[in-house]
């Protein structure tokens, strides 16, 4: 009986296998798509709040994680990096970082979230190496890079001059100098963090902020008398002199535009303010808007501690703004869903668990284990597809718009192309290539994101969307198809090297069956055909979007085709397509010729 219980239990478990751990992780995406309740200070909702940088208006959380993304590479700020993970190091969310940073900024430059690689680098700024107490030798705070600033001045204007000069060109930058000034452009978007709600070096912003409007009249009067060579009062003058000073040195950083206008009909880009160049403008006679009032206000607050107020601060500006602009309120509201629910790093996690899961399949021939994957990378294509179709929607785009957006549609492309390879032979061949692809462009994905906005506005030649909806998205999916049959080429040398199942040997162990009764010397054939298969949709829609790309540039820049590098490469893949398809229909090569295009006197590998 325990016999037959434990093989019944067993049969039960391969048949519901793959439906167990598929519903397991679509609750573990569903579940993750709800905000976390927060106790104290409410960084979530100050996360919602509107502003506009890069020309576009997006919520702080956005703001906060980009910017963590070129200072630190991640979207979060680990601040004991010197920790193992077992040890628990102190983590915060980016939002909680940027708040930090804007209105406690002496606590914010002790955090080591500058990444430094550069040996050279390190030792030119005399950082701290990793033997030394709480140091990685990774990750360093402002307060430990500042006094070693003027050293780095050195380095970028020695760097800026040359080329200004014309002497060379970014390009022919050593490593050391990228480094140089990839470092300097953190510090230059951390100093635009530091000045976009208050002044770098304020300690009691509204009190500041009170005194300074106070002393504007007065302030005036007395610049106005000493120009006019008057009796004045120098010291009010002075004071006066030294709050503009400030204020103009917070503009020069060109932080984002968190100062809406009074009225709904500057709901334009032109009509929102930084927050310096507004306090500017009172000096002129302009009134302060509540918005810097209320920022005011919450950094206050959150200096003292006061978590309560300064929950309710945000509550009283987000009231302020709905009226006037609810669609800028309601955008924000979408993205910081979007950021929350993090669509493409979801699909990567299942797209290595279904690779893996794949990969299983082929070392013991279990039938559960692939079918287990074709569920889970059905499940990625749902959460990829998610992301794809609420980037659209945020964007009001097609889905294909820089390069960010491009490495995430072709690993979209390429994860429905394998699908449908699995569904003509099932050996788990079309799982591992939707996975690996999918979990290897988001990757690409991702670093592309490390340099700046992915949903940046568009140059004005390039902002056309039927033009981006044909033209672009025809010849990604080239692109994609391209792609895909490289990584099948890639599988059957793999496959070749390590495993038997290009052989025409058959196997007499039983597990053979969960190829279906495939023989192995048949694997390579499947293979060869989806190559096949593969390069001719790739060609079509390479030479199709080939020719629309010439035509937009007929109508953008008054010619069809110019020999640039772009119209290059796209001419090269068809022309190479052509040339795989020619070589297969000529005879030229065969199964191993085609995916190699070279030796086309085998036929197959022999046992």
């Amino acid at each position: 009986m325990l016999v037959l219980g434990a093989w019944r239990f067993e049969s039960v478990m391969k048949k519901f296998f793959p439906i167990v751990l598929t519903v397991i992780m679509a609750a573990w995406f569903v579940g993750s798509l709800r905000a976390p309740k927060e106790k104290g200070f409410h960084f979530n909702e100050f996360g919602r709040l509107p502003l506009l940088f890069n020309g576009r208006f997006q919520p702080m959380d956005s703001f906060a994680r980009n910017s963590l993304l070129q200072i630190r590479e991640k979207q979060e700020a680990n601040l004991e990096p010197w920790k193992s993970w077992a040890e628990k190091p102190k983590i915060i969310p980016a939002i909680e970082w940027l708040a930090t940073a804007m209105m406690k900024p002496d606590e914010a430059d002790k955090w080591p979230v500058f990444r430094i690689d550069h040996p050279e680098l390190i030792a030119l700024l005399k950082l701290p190496d990793k033997d030394q107490p709480k140091q990685d030798g990774k990750h360093f705070s402002w307060a430990q890079i500042q006094p070693s600033l003027p050293a780095m001045q050195e380095q970028t204007s020695r760097i800026s001059e040359r080329e200004v000069k014309k002497t060379s060109d970014p390009s022919q930058r050593t490593v050391f100098e990228k480094a140089v000034m990839k470092l300097h452009e953190r510090l230059v978007l951390y100093m635009r963090l530091k000045n976009t709600v208050q002044p770098q070096d304020a300690k009691d912003w509204p009190k500041e902020l009170a005194e300074y409007e106070a002393l504007i009249p007065s302030g005036v009067a007395a610049v106005r008398a000493q120009r006019a060579g008057e009796k004045h009062d120098e010291a009010t003058r002075e004071k006066f002199l030294g709050h503009l000073e400030k204020f103009d040195m917070m503009s020069r950083f060109e932080p984002p535009l968190v100062v809406p206008p009074h009225h709904q009909e500057g709901h334009s880009h032109t009509k929102w303010t930084r927050t310096g160049e507004t306090l500017l403008n009172a000096a002129r006679g302009e009134p302060i808007p509540g918005a810097i009032r209320s920022y005011a206000a919450m950094s206050g607050a959150f200096r003292k501690g006061d978590a309560p107020e300064f929950n309710k601060q945000i509550v009283t500006y987000r009231a302020t703004l709905a009226p006037d602009f609810p669609h800028v309120i309601i955008k924000a509201s979408r993205e910081h869903f979007f950021n929350q629910m993090q669509p493409f790093y979801k699909a990567m996690v299942l797209y290595v668990l279904a690779f893996l899961l794949a990969c299983a399949y082929w070392f013991n021939l279990s039938e559960p284990l692939r079918r287990s994957a074709v569920w889970l990378v059905m499940l990625s294509l749902v959460v990829h597809t998610i992301g794809l179709i609420f980037r659209m929607w945020l964007e009001g785009r097609p889905p294909v718009t820089n390069l960010y957006s491009s490495a995430i549609f072709i690993g979209w492309g390429a994860c429905i192309l394998g699908i449908i390879l699995e569904g003509f032979w099932k050996n788990s061949i079309g799982v591992v290539v939707s996975s690996a692809v999918g979990f290897i462009t988001l990757i690409i994905a991702h670093h592309l994101s490390l340099g700046a906005d992915t949903m940046e506005m568009m140059r004005a030649v390039l902002d056309t969307n039927f033009w981006l909806a044909t033209h672009v998205v025809v010849i990604t999916l080239g692109y994609a198809s391209m792609f895909v049959a490289g990584f099948l080429a890639i599988v059957y040398v793999f496959m070749g090297i390590f495993t038997p199942h290009l052989t025409r040997r058959m196997s007499n162990h039983p597990s053979s069956q969960g190829f279906d009764a495939v023989k192995r010397g048949e694997v390579g054939k499947s293979l060869a055909k989806m190559v096949y298969g593969i390069v001719c949709f790739a060609t079509l829609f390479s030479f199709v979007g080939t020719v629309l790309g010439g035509i937009w540039a007929d109508q953008s820049w008054g010619r069809f085709w110019g020999w640039d590098p772009k119209e290059n490469g796209a001419l090269l893949i068809v022309l190479w397509c052509a040339l795989v398809l020619h070589l297969r229909w000529g005879g030229i090569v065969r199964e191993r010729g085609l995916v190699a295009v070279g030796d086309g006197q085998r036929a197959a590998l022999h046992p």
